[in-house]
């Protein structure tokens, strides 16, 4: 038995040594669950680098076959890309319109009570949950072909989106101008209108412009499904092989989308 020598310092246990095997055991798990998780994604996805390696020169092949683009059908293929472009504008305004009231109740500082916040949360996520191209899908056989099935498809879609985010948008905000304004007696509608509108204004703003911009770009391939615009004239040229046409829808998505997104930058600038 070691005797203890007066004065001498006290001895603890070395207690860093177990909470750095721990966590050393822990790092190995972590890795190897991580590993073990995209070994079974790898395989469920049927990854094949050598089909990529030996398709490589087939899609050469189809760049060399569509130059020069072909420009007789391009009146068509800009009403197409005009098609497209109010197809997602309209989803877009209609969805905004719709989240306005949804949104106020699915955030959590200003809803009613849970009664109404828990059910709106719902069924905001179930419309979200379920993309554009299926609601389109479902459209099509329910209007028939053509942009407006692509216009009810981006409105579902875009309006659980958006009024969950504007509503995560409004939990954010402070509580003191809500709070002031409750104070002086106003009804909830002049407080939401007067207090919590002009704070949140601009999040929701760039909210809706980030939608739309996403939605002209969701829209261009709607016409897979016979919504309309010109995913439908991609498509077509697709099943034709028509290489130099397919160029040419391409480069139109391309410029469309280049377009709307920096103008929809610009306009976020001047509105915030």
């Amino acid at each position: 038995m070691r005797a203890s020598v007066p004065g001498a310092p006290r001895e603890y246990p070395d207690l860093a040594t177990p909470w750095r095997s721990l966590r050393g055991v822990r790092f190995v798990a972590i890795v190897v669950v991580v590993a073990g998780f995209y070994s079974v994604c790898w395989h469920l996805a049927q990854v094949d680098p050598g089909k990529l390696v030996s398709g490589l020169p087939k899609m050469l092949s189809w760049a060399a076959k569509s130059w020069p683009p072909a420009t007789d059908d391009l009146p068509i293929l800009l009403l197409r890309a005009a098609e497209t472009v109010a197809m997602a504008a309209l989803g877009t305004t209609i969805a905004a319109l719709l989240a306005v009231p949804l949104c106020v109740l699915a955030a959590k500082n200003v809803a009613p009570g849970t009664w109404l916040y828990y059910p709106t949360r719902w069924f905001l996520n179930a419309l979200r949950g379920i993309d554009s191209f299926v609601f389109a899908l479902l459209f099509v056989a329910a209007v028939g072909l053509g942009p407006f099935a692509g216009v009810l498809g981006i409105a579902l879609h875009t309006w659980g989106s958006t009024a969950k985010l504007w509503a995560e948008a409004i939990e954010s905000l402070p509580p003191g101008p809500l709070e002031a304004a409750a104070a002086t007696g106003a009804s909830r509608v002049k407080v939401l209108s007067m207090a919590l509108l002009p704070d949140a204004a601009p999040t929701m703003v760039s909210v809706a412009l980030f939608w739309w911009e996403f939605n002209v770009r969701a829209s261009t391939v709607l016409g897979v499904v016979g919504a309309g615009g010109i995913g439908q004239e991609l498509k077509n040229s697709m099943d034709l092989l028509d290489f130099p046409r397919l160029f040419t829808v391409i480069a139109i998505i391309l410029a469309m989308v280049t377009l709307i997104d920096h103008g929809s930058q610009r306009l976020r600038r001047a509105l915030l």
